[in-house]
């Protein structure tokens, strides 16, 4: 199968090694080869028609050298000369114009590819649109690693509860926000400090708003909502709040008490809402760090915790990956 990747940040870069590590190991098990002939950057794309050297691509120092980069190369003005099966749009999260991830989905779709996606803004603004293009062109969105990252959440309920109802999602679904509150509570140290503290280590960016205010975990909120419950909703059907103003004292009062404070997104009676809530200290909810968890409630399963890392780069791109082999699959 050939793919075309669109974007080159961490997940993308983690996505290439991964292809060229595993790429025997995914044709003895699966009888799919993977063949990148175009790998997207902001100002051109590695373009090889006989598939790319993904090691070099991913070590390259000074990439603008190399014999397979194109300058100022598009994917929406040359996707119809690739002949791919697949597209894979990787590039950064927009929740207020959903660009360009939105124009390159439609392309893609439009110039008969499947998409594979780890990008949340087109879904979380437009899902019910872009879905309804793809079953118009018979073709598959696949987006396992838009929500908790190498959590398994949509191909479960795909392929093992095929004929459950899940009646309603709850979860943490923000690793940068659990990290927070994590600390907080085990230092007794401020919001502020504590903040500090995320951005030298990596887990939250210079502008920590998208992950604070809880912008992220609401995309995610509305992509499970949609994909799971079959709730038409969108990023402004979310009740949020963040959680700058919970302070040690409200942690404490709540320790106390036998709860701890985390920041939950959830989906129970239609209402979607992601904000700081009390759980028991003993629960599935209870998990410190940048763990990410999804509790399902379903009408036969029951309820189904699923727990695991929601970030990095190897991480999302193992959903990635498995999104991709599954589509290989498919199109046998």
């Amino acid at each position: 199968m050939r793919i075309a990747v669109i974007g080159f940040g961490t997940v993308s870069k983690s996505l290439l090694k991964v292809l060229a590590e595993k790429s025997k190991l995914i044709l003895n098990a699966y009888g799919v080869e993977i063949k990148t002939v175009a790998v997207f950057k902001r100002d051109g794309a590695f373009i090889n028609n006989n598939g790319l050297d993904l090691e070099r691509i991913v070590n390259s120092q000074n990439y603008r050298n190399e014999v397979d980069w194109v300058n100022s190369a598009d994917f929406n003005k040359l996707a119809g000369e690739l002949n791919c099966d697949c597209a894979v749009e990787l590039t950064p999260t927009n929740v207020e114009t959903s660009e360009p991830g939105l124009s390159h989905i439609k392309t893609a779709l439009e110039q008969n590819m499947d998409v594979v996606t780890a990008n949340k803004g087109p879904l979380a603004l437009y899902y019910p649109e872009l879905m309804d293009l793809a079953n118009q062109v018979k073709k598959r969105i696949l987006f396992e690693a838009t929500v908790a990252g190498a959590i398994p959440i949509f191909n479960l309920v795909r392929n093992t509860l095929r004929a459950n109802k899940i009646i309603s999602v709850k979860g943490i679904l923000n690793g940068t926000t659990n990290y927070i509150l994590s600390r907080m509570t085990s230092e007794k140290l401020p919001f502020k400090i504590v903040l500090k503290e995320a951005q030298k280590l990596g887990f939250a960016e210079a502008d920590p708003s998208y992950d604070v205010d809880g912008i992220d975990a609401a995309a995610k909120l509305v992509i499970l909502s949609n994909a799971l419950l079959k709730q038409e909703c969108r990023f402004k059907d979310v009740n949020r709040q963040g959680i700058k103003d919970i302070t040690p004292e409200a942690i404490e009062l709540a320790r106390k008490d036998g709860f701890l404070i985390k920041h939950l997104a959830t989906n129970e009676n239609g209402v979607l809402e992601v904000a700081p809530r009390l759980v028991e200290v003993d629960s599935s909810f209870a998990v410190n760090g940048s763990l990410n968890v999804v509790k399902l409630q379903t009408d036969l399963a029951k309820d189904l915790t699923l727990i695991g890392r929601g970030a990095g780069g190897v991480e999302t791109a193992s959903s990635v990956l498995n999104d991709i082999i599954e589509i290989a699959i498919l199109r046998r």
